[in-house]
C-alpha cells in the first residue's frame, strides 16, 4: 500500500513523528505502513521543509539522499 503525504497527497517517503512532553519532533524514512497516532506520513517536499515550533528540536533521523536515477557510466 503506497502511503500519501499528510499535507498534498504525494507519495510519501518520510515519517514525522514527535514527543509533546519532550519537545522533541523526528523525521526518519517511510520503512512501512504508519500507523495512525505514532506518526505522519510525509512526501519529500514537506519534510524538508518542516520546522519545529519555537523551543521544539527537530531531529533529521533520514538517511543518504538516494539518487532517482542509475549512473550510466561504463567502466
Amino acid at each position: 500500500m503506497i502511503q500519501h503525504c499528510v499535507r498534498c497527497g504525494a507519495p510519501a517517503g518520510n515519517v514525522m513523528a514527535f514527543a509533546y512532553e519532550a519537545r522533541l519532533i523526528w523525521l526518519e524514512d517511510l520503512a512501512g505502513p504508519v500507523i495512525p497516532g505514532a506518526g505522519y506520513a510525509f512526501c519529500q517536499s514537506h519534510a524538508d521543509r518542516l520546522t519545529p515550533p519555537v523551543g521544539w528540536t527537530l531531529l533529521d533521523r533520514r538517511g543518504p539522499a538516494r539518487p532517482l536515477f542509475a549512473s550510466l557510466e561504463v567502466a
